[in-house]
């Protein structure tokens, strides 16, 4: 047999075997004899719909065993809603697992995100929000330094909603009543120390009342809005008198 003979009998050898290696591995064939019959989910799931999720890996299965690509179903789960971290494995002979790791709203973000337990921000569109969530806002790069002036804050003053820290890094807390305490872009913290004790006197200053906004910016007083105390009309009325002895602006 001459050597290009053999060559030929050996490639054709060689083709044999590999195509069918390649068919099964690109799900040409196999995809009925090796099929993926079991879908495992591994995780406290109480926001991901299982339909969905059904929905969004049955496409990549119907592959079969050996041709399934994980990665691609990884990247299909972790597109649904809630769904913060997805792991995709397979066991023989017919199991698909997916591990999911749901988002844990903490507070909602601006006007359209949600906020996470784990400090990842997601769309808030079309999905059921909880209730009384807590309401921050901020540059995405700052979550971190806003919640912590949330979890501050509610250590010194009663009922607060939410934290603003706006385009120019001025710092805001809104109280559940409708209160507004500014702080500005620094020094916050002394200026809610010095504030936040002198707030029972100030209520006692105007009884029935509502304070709707209060501007410690200022070196040796507050600036206080507070609204009229009739029953027709809410309207604020606004009158900042520093105090340079205790503090107070009434």
């Amino acid at each position: 047999m001459s050597a290009m003979l053999r060559l030929m009998a050996w490639l054709l050898a060689v083709a044999l075997v590999a195509l069918p290696v390649v068919a099964v591995v690109n799900g040409w064939v196999g995809g009925e004899r090796w099929p993926l019959r079991t879908l495992r989910v591994q995780g406290e799931l109480k926001q991901v719909d299982e339909a969905k999720l059904r929905a969004a890996v049955l496409p990549y299965a119907q592959r079969g065993f050996f041709a399934v690509e994980l990665d691609d179903i990884q990247q299909a789960v972790n597109t649904l809603p809630w769904v913060e971290h997805a792991e995709v494995r397979k066991h023989w002979p017919d199991v698909l697992e997916v591990r999911i790791s749901e988002h844990r709203p903490f507070a909602r973000w601006g006007e359209d995100k949600l906020l996470s337990e784990q400090g990842r921000l997601f769309p808030a569109a079309g999905l059921p929000v909880p209730a009384n969530l807590p309401e921050l806002d901020g540059p995405e790069t700052r979550t971190a330094d806003v919640v912590a002036l949330y979890e501050q804050a509610k250590t010194q003053l009663a009922g607060v909603r939410g934290v603003v820290l706006d385009p120019r890094g001025s710092w805001s807390i809104h109280l559940n009543n409708g209160t507004e305490v500014v702080l500005g872009r620094s020094d916050m913290q002394q200026r809610l120390e010095r504030f936040v004790p002198l707030l029972p006197q100030l209520a006692a200053r105007h009884p029935g009342q509502q304070l709707v906004r209060a501007d410690l910016r200022y070196t040796n007083g507050f600036a206080l809005t507070w609204a009229k105390p009739t029953a027709t009309t809410h309207a604020p009325t606004h009158s900042p008198q520093r105090n340079t002895n205790n503090g107070l602006t009434t």
